[in-house]
């Protein structure tokens, strides 16, 4: 036979070990063992035939010279560690029989579990009326022990497996302070919430997962297995529990980071399950509802406040989870209103609101910044757009499916818009030429005769043209940002644009006011000219009011007349009295409110 070098294990060894390993790994049998002590030297107390003895201090003596295999080790070992956890340390009148009733129930239990292989001495089913330990004791002591039950202890035959107070156990630990029934009873829930996820799909075998699901991760799964509108996103998303990065990154509930698809939760703030709902609905709503992507210019921090309060409203409305203790941002008389309009209030008074507290901290956003600040541009970007707005639209179609509850009618209403293609800018500003300018009613006149039929050649037929004076203030005014800071590749679009919308709406002429440091009167201009007539002067910054208030008191302007403005947001604040719209560069914001609508350039 080959000698074994120092550094490896004999066969007997090795198997105990992972027979050891097995159990200790094992949910069910883990707070146990993580307590126990095993001892396997030579002169424990393990008799010369036996397999293992049990003290009450939670020693287990295994014999080490026994040969078995791993699966046989996991039966001797799990049996002594369920003579702790069934709590049979107990000081009978006869100890020898309630050993015996002990190891009958064990034997039971292990081979209704079908756990490990009993050795072959201990083999075979055991058939038990009795419903516990005691009754058994009690059949025992009437009855005498049956032949067939003499053999079921790993101590060997005539010998107890159980210890009370061994007089030796000085020499080692003394874990007397241990409960070991409460050990058992969280092994048991342990091994029941690893079944449940096995059986899930949350883990690969029972065991898999040897952490406890913080609440965090059990509302993510709660996402996942019964509420469907999130349940995509939730099952994308990696949530991160980490109160080292989340103190680095100064977040003191949560953030989410829509571009890495990952979720940051401080464990510091001590969120229970409810709570952990609340908040991971509120950064899957933030990032499929395309918020950070809708900033469009506005101040990011106070963005994300617009949105903290329409998305509150909507998951308080729904009773989805329970609103956190710190973080959340809600006011009823908001109820109703779209981020947008949150937003155009907040800005009135930012110094108040710069202190209030996101879910990530005071002054600071739960959005957090993407690494590369277009990514929504790149191509990976647009498809991880669309897969967000598909999660959502999908979501929300299986939710109806599954009758899922209500939904507030608003957060319907902006899935639905979502999932539709986003109306381009020169779309809406068309729609807008076409509030303003109806189409011109035509009239049949003679007056220039149309085309004769070739059948009645001597009968004139009259043709159709535009009623007379329609066309009168059939007119709009613009002023045109022409500061060194436009660019002047947008400029085109917007002109090109507004030429060709006037022609075809029969805008004859167009008011045009050039606008820089100072104001420059172009007086009506066809609209197919205006682009020949701009030039961009370089000078510094833009004034518009002059030029608005030159249209609004010109008398040769309708009263009625609109206006539109094109900026690129670098200008001063304006007051206008009349119909109006700004034209600026997607991504660009205004220094102030507007009341009128707002075409953003891309």
């Amino acid at each position: 036979m080959a000698k074994l070098k120092s550094n490896e294990l004999d066969p007997a060894t090795k198997s105990f070990n992972e027979g050891l390993q097995f159990v200790s790994n094992h949910p069910m049998f883990a707070p146990l063992a993580s307590h126990a002590r095993f001892v396997r030297q030579e002169g424990n107390l393990c008799p010369e035939h036996g397999w293992a003895i049990t003290t009450s201090y939670g020693h287990i003596h295994a014999n080490p010279k026994r040969r078995a295999m791993p699966e046989e080790w996991v039966y001797i070992l799990a049996h002594a560690l369920l003579h702790l956890g069934f709590g049979h340390f107990r000081v009978k009148e006869r100890q020898d029989l309630w050993n015996a009733a002990c190891d009958c129930y064990i034997a039971k239990f292990l081979y209704d579990m079908k756990l490990g292989r009993p050795p072959a001495e201990m083999a075979g089913r055991v058939e038990i009326a009795a419903r516990t330990e005691e009754e058994l004791y009690q059949s025992f002591m009437e009855r005498e022990l049956p032949s067939s039950f003499h053999n079921l202890g790993t101590a060997g035959h005539g010998y107890q497996d159980m210890i009370l107070n061994p007089r030796t156990a000085g020499h080692y630990w003394d874990n007397d302070d241990i409960n070991w029934q409460d050990c058992l009873g969280k092994g048991l829930t342990m091994a029941v919430t690893s079944a449940v996820n096995v059986t899930a799909g949350y883990e690969a075998y029972l065991g898999a997962n040897k952490d406890v699901l913080t609440p965090i991760l059990k509302a993510r799964n709660w996402f996942i297995s019964s509420y469907p509108l999130m349940g995509a996103m939730a099952a994308d998303f990696k949530i991160i529990e980490d109160p080292v990065l989340c103190t680095r990154l100064s977040i003191s509930v949560a953030a989410v980071d829509a571009e890495a698809k990952e979720i940051y939760v401080n464990p510091a703030a001590g969120l229970d399950e409810q709570e952990c709902r609340f908040v991971l609905a509120h950064e899957f709503l933030h990032v499929g509802l395309r918020h950070h992507a809708r900033t469009d210019g506005r101040d990011p921090y106070l963005w994300n406040v617009a949105c903290d309060y329409v998305i509150n409203q909507w998951l308080m409305e729904m009773g989805l989870g329970a609103f956190p203790r710190i973080g959340g941002l809600y006011d009823p008389d908001l109820k109703g209103l779209s981020a947008e309009s949150i937003y155009d209030r907040i800005v009135n008074d930012v110094r108040m609101y710069r202190k209030i507290a996101t879910f990530r901290g005071i002054g600071l956003g739960d959005i957090l910044t993407p690494r590369i600040s277009d990514w929504w541009a790149r191509n990976d970007g647009i498809t991880l757009d669309e897969f967000y707005r598909n999660c959502l639209s999908q979501g929300l179609d299986y939710h109806y499916e599954q009758n899922r509850g209500l939904l507030p009618a608003s957060l319907v209403e902006e899935i639905r818009a979502l999932s539709q293609p986003p109306i381009l800018w020169d779309v809406e500003l068309a729609q807008w030429f076409d509030h303003y300018f109806s189409p011109i009613e035509k009239v049949r006149t003679y007056s220039r005769i149309s085309r004769r039929q070739s059948s009645t050649p001597e009968i004139p037929r009259p043709r159709w043209v535009p009623d007379a004076g329609d066309e009168d203030g059939r007119t709009f005014g613009v002023v045109l940002d022409t500061s060194g800071s436009m660019d002047t590749k947008l400029l085109g679009k917007a002109l090109g644009a507004i030429a060709s919308y006037s022609m075809s709406r029969d805008v004859p002429l167009v008011r045009v006011v050039f606008c820089d440091a100072v104001v420059y009167d172009q007086g009506y201009l066809a609209p197919e000219v205006i682009a020949d007539q701009v030039s961009v002067k370089g000078r510094g910054g833009t004034v518009l009011q002059p030029g608005i208030d030159l249209l609004e008191r010109a008398e040769d302007f309708p009263k009625n007349g609109p206006l539109l403005i094109i900026t690129d947001g670098f200008c001063d604040r304006v007051s206008i009295r009349r119909e109006h719209a700004f034209l600026i560069p997607k991504g660009q914001h205004l220094p102030f409110v507007p009341k009128g609508k707002v075409f953003r350039m891309d």
